[in-house]
């Protein structure tokens, strides 16, 4: 393997890494905002209020989209076994 393959590995090994996590951070980060703007619309400072609903949405995002990432990472390995075989 010369550089520039390597290199070509490592950024399709992140852009992989983006697209695996992605979807859960996303999740994440919309009922972490709704559930801060519906604090700050009712008045309620409750910091412990956000963990529950959060954990409850990125696990039911988590069992939603796990079809989705074994096929990205099923497609990664089929990928880096053909390099392995090619070389």
């Amino acid at each position: 393997m010369n550089g520039a393959e390597v290199l070509d590995v490592g950024r399709d090994a992140i852009w992989l890494t983006i697209q695996l996590s992605a979807p859960v951070l996303i999740v994440g980060l919309v009922v972490g905002v709704a559930i801060g703007l519906m604090q700050a619309l009712t008045q309620i400072q409750e910091a412990t209020l956000v963990y529950a609903p959060k954990i409850v949405a990125i696990f039911v995002s988590l069992l939603l989209f796990l079809p989705l990432m074994g096929a990205l990472m099923g497609g990664f390995m089929r990928n880096i076994a053909a390099r392995i075989a090619g070389m």
